[in-house]
This record gives structure tokens, sequence and C-alpha cells, in this order.
């Protein structure tokens, strides 16, 4: 019998009242409001109710640098966060809301997979609570408010030519990426160029995920820039008064949503900013209500240790004042034979047999990134645990090859089959990761504040990729030099770069040695708090791929949703 579907096995979950989900959470109930009969929002009030309430242990989940089917990063840390309940320990899980437009393209949706899975999942992948909805809405008022002041006189002086906002929808559409304004008559407004991005590429996105409140993202807001004028001055929204309109379509979207996992797991799903060109996490506000739910509060990060964790240490954790008391890194048999360099994986197509035979050696070989990440681990002072993320053609052999990689390096490490079996399926990797975190914290930063932009992009590309160094283009070092003037050099770096490398190249498998990152262009998002080099080429808005998973859902004659996954 072929294995249920992610849709048909949800479809048949047990779902318990999120009254009592909250409850068993210690989230109070005048807290709570519900969203239908799926979801809730949580208050911001809970963070203050709960304030005396014991801390959680704080687990962050990572992964080596994935393939094009990524890792299982978010299926992990559902399986984990259900393995607990059997071990006699409480967890709750907060991860990312998923962008529609992965969902109708390639990628699929982000609830998890098989026995681990966040429901209900037709709920989670699409529409949700309107959150990304506001976002979108909230970005585009921004910017209509950019083209109305320059219809009516441009009080400002923006230049035409350095408007930096552009507009965003939640949809993969390549023909959005360039794109015309202010065409027709005199009263359509003033013509001039810009774009579309992703909505979860979108600056109020980030803000959203790196907000401590509602008062906190109304400020965040205020400083967007949104251009400069021909002296180089920035101009922000709060300048051209669309900050607090911004702020009340947020209102609603700043506070958690409450969900549950197949096996009645807490669920704090909020926020989703994009992983090359933002920070890749869930928001600091759901951590903040989960911190004081459970024994372990589980929280995901981003593409590979290099990118979200190094991102979720030293932007968000500087943002939020947690401090990580352990981390997992999700690792699969075929994810480090792909670093071996000897195999060539195309998203969309089936795994090449040579992958799946069983050859130790070669995850040894593609064990350098293993070895890397585990490196990037403790370089922040966190305890790495090895989550080995099994399928069931996976050989004994290869299994205990990553075992060795991770005993090499002291690192703690477990099989699990959470996918297929659920909680019961990461027994084992829960018992590791609650022994992980017993251990005295250590976390530290990278890089302080007052380090200069340059000093944080070069302590990241060094120390975390394992470059030898950082070359800059003209305009990225005049960028530099713009921002610093103005005020913007105390923000952490986000690193905007290739996910299927630690290198800035994406053919570069394992650990690379002996290359220099390149950055061409620096940007700023000053009311999300961080400055982002770009190092290749970055797309912020997807496009559909020929056969997108667009073709394959529906309704069927019940009215249920069918192929979605």
């Amino acid at each position: 019998m072929p294995f249920p579907t992610d849709l048909e096995i949800a479809s048949k979950a047990t779902l318990r009242p999120l009254a009592e989900i909250a409850e068993m959470a210690g989230i109070p109930a005048d807290a709570l409001e519900p969203y239908g009969r799926g979801a809730a929002k949580v208050s911001l009030d809970a963070i203050e109710a709960m304030a005396d309430r014991p801390k959680a242990r704080y687990v962050i989940v990572s992964a080596i640098t994935p393939t094009p089917f990524g890792e299982g990063k978010t299926t992990t840390t559902v399986g984990l966060g259900q393995a607990f309940q059997h071990i006699g320990r409480s967890a709750t899980i907060a991860i990312r809301q998923p962008s529609m437009g992965p969902t109708f393209g390639i990628k699929g949706g982000a609830a998890g997979g098989g026995y681990s899975q966040v429901v209900p999942m037709e709920l989670f992948n699409l529409h949700f609570t309107g959150d990304m909805h506001a976002v979108t809405a909230a970005h585009n008022m921004c910017a209509a408010m950019v083209d109305s002041h320059l219809f009516h006189g441009n009080d400002m002086g923006l230049d035409l030519h350095n408007i930096t906002w552009r507009r965003a929808i939640d949809m993969n559409d390549r023909a959005l990426r360039n794109i015309t304004l202010g065409l027709g008559g005199r009263l359509d407004g003033i013509p001039r160029e810009s774009g579309f991005d992703i909505t979860a590429a979108s600056e109020v996105m980030a803000a959203l995920a790196l907000c401590t409140g509602l008062h906190d993202l109304r400020e965040r807001f205020g400083r967007m820039v949104v251009g400069y004028t021909k002296a180089g001055t920035p101009v922000t929204a709060e300048d051209i008064g669309v900050a607090g309109s911004m702020a009340v379509i947020m209102r609603e979207a700043v506070k958690p949503n409450l969900l549950q996992t197949l096996e009645n797991t807490p669920a704090l799903v909020h926020a989703g900013p994009f992983g090359n060109i933002a920070t890749g996490h869930s928001s600091i506000v759901a951590d903040q209500v989960g911190i004081r739910t459970s024994d372990f509060l589980l929280t995901e990060a981003g593409f590979g240790a290099d990118m979200g964790a190094e991102r979720f240490f030293n932007i968000k954790c500087r943002n939020s004042g947690l401090a990580p008391d352990a981390a997992v890194l999700v690792a699969t048999v075929r994810g480090l034979k792909a670093h071996s360099g000897k195999h060539k994986i195309v998203a969309g197509k089936e795994l090449p047999e040579a992958i799946l035979a069983e050859n130790p050696e070669e995850v040894h070989t593609g064990g350098d990134n293993l070895r890397k990440q585990l490196e990037n681990m403790k370089m922040h002072g966190v305890t790495p645990v090895v989550a080995i993320n099994a399928f069931p053609e996976d050989h004994a052999a290869d299994l205990a090859a990553v075992r060795e990689i991770a005993e090499e390096y002291g690192a703690r490490s477990a099989v699990s089959t959470h996918f297929a079996d659920g909680g019961r399926g990461a027994l084992e990797l829960a018992e590791a990761v609650a022994e992980a975190a017993k251990e005295p914290s250590q976390f530290q930063l990278l890089y302080p504040d007052e380090a200069t932009i340059k000093e944080k992009i070069e302590a990241v590309a060094t120390k975390v990729y394992g470059a030898d160094g950082v070359d800059y283009s003209n305009a990225a070092n005049k960028q530099i030099a713009t921002f610093t003037d103005n005020g913007f050099g105390h923000l952490p770096v986000c690193i905007a770069k290739t996910h299927l490398s630690i290198s800035s190249d994406p053919t570069l498998k394992g650990a690379p040695t002996g290359w220099t990152l390149p950055v061409r262009e620096v940007r700023a998002s000053v009311g999300a708090g961080f400055v982002y080099p770009i190092c290749g080429e970055m797309r912020t808005m997807p496009g559909l791929g020929k056969e997108p998973a667009a073709k394959s859902i529906d309704i069927d004659s019940d009215g249920n949703i069918v192929g979605l996954s």
C-alpha cells in the first residue's frame, strides 16, 4: 500500500479544541481570539500575563546546506515537538507562515510532512488568518503613498531614479519583476520604472518578524526608507505620512497564531520573511509567548546553519534578548552525498539512482558540510545535536557514517523517523536534545553593534562561510559609506547569497575553501533593522515552473481541496 499523502494524513487528524491546547500551554483563556475552528490569534497581553511562568529551554532547529528537496527542518521541528510528550516532557513549536507563491509553485506547503504536520494544513498553507494579506496591503499602502507624493508635487524631493520601495504580491509571477508605472493620461501618475517583490520579501514582513509589539512595529514602519533625494538623504515612510496607516493595517496581524500538530502539540505560527534576503525565521512575539508555555520551545530557522542559524543568532536573538540553550542540526544521507559533488539534483525531478546506493565513504566526503555547520553552531557557543532525518531507503552503514561525523565533533546524534512514525519516531532525538539543553549556555554573538558594516560582513564571510576575504564592488563601497553617513552602521548584517552552498557559488558543495565573497551591492532595511549585502543574483519575485503545483490543486465534487502538498 502506498504511503498516504500529507493531505490524506492531515484530513484524518483528530483535532482538540484550541481552548484545550491553549490551556495545556498555559495561555490565558481571555488572550485567545478564535479564528474559525482551526486557528486562533493570541493577544500580546499574554506575554505579560505569563511572565511569572518558568521559561522553556529554547532550541533552534537548523540544517546542513540543503539540496533542492530540502532536508526536512519543519518536519523535524514538528516531529521533535511531538516526541517530547512521549518522554514525559512538554514542548511548543514556533514556525514560519508559508507564502502561497511557493505553495502553488514547486516547493509546496510548509506545514511539515507525513505524520509530523501542523494542522489544519489547508488553512495553514492557504490564506490562514490573513496575516500575509495584511503585510501585502500595508506594503502597497506605502507604495501608493509614494506615488501620490510624487504626483502632488514631491515636497520631499525624492529622486525618481532612486526610489527603493516597490510593490508586493503573495504569488510567484515573473512578469511583475520589472514594470513601468504611471502610464496613461496626466492624472494617472508619474511614469517611472519599478516592480513587484513576493510578499515574503517585503520589509514589512521582516519588521513583523523582528518587532516586539505593535508600538515597536509602528516605530519600525516610521524608519523604513522608501527612497533617497538626489543629495543621498533618505526619505522615510514617516516623512510621507504613511507609517501610521501601515500600523493600523497590521494591528491584528501582529498577534501570533495558535494551531496544533497531528499529535496535539501547541504550534505558534507567525510571520514568514524570505530566507535569502531577510532573516528566514518566525516572529519574536511568537517566541515571547512560547517561551512561557512548556518545557521546550522549538523554533526553526531557514535554509542551512550558515544562513538561517547565523541570522537567528546575530539578528533575531540580538533583537529579542533570548539565548538558545541547544541547536538541532538536521542532516540527511542523501543531502551529504549530494555535498560530495558527485551527483546532480534538480528540483522537481527524481533523485539519481546512484545517490540511493550504499556508500558511507561518499557520506564522509560530503560530511565536510556537516562538519562546518557544526563549527558554526559551536562558534556561537550553542550545543548542537545532529538529527539524522532517515528515509526508508537509507542504508545502515550510511546512517552510521553520519553518526561518526557527529561523534568526531563531540556532538550528540540521533536517527529519526518522525515523517513515517510521528513523535514516536523521534524519541531518541528528544532525549538527546533534552540532555544537550541541560548544559550551561555559552551563547555569544559573532560581532558587536559598534563594529563597522564591513567588519560585520567580513566576520560572517570568513568565520561562518569559510571565505578568504571579501571583494566589494565600487557601488557597494559607495553604498556602505552612504549608509554609515546616514547612521545605519550600527545595524547587523543579513548577507543575501545562494542557499545551495556555504559559499556564494551554488555549484560549490561541501565546505569550500580558497574563495572570496563578492559583494556587488548593499541595501538597507532600516525599519526591519538590518543591512543586506547582495552576493550574486537574488530573485525577490519567483516565477512558476512549467509544471507548478497549481496545475494539480483543485476542488472535488464534495468541495474538498485535493492536490495540495
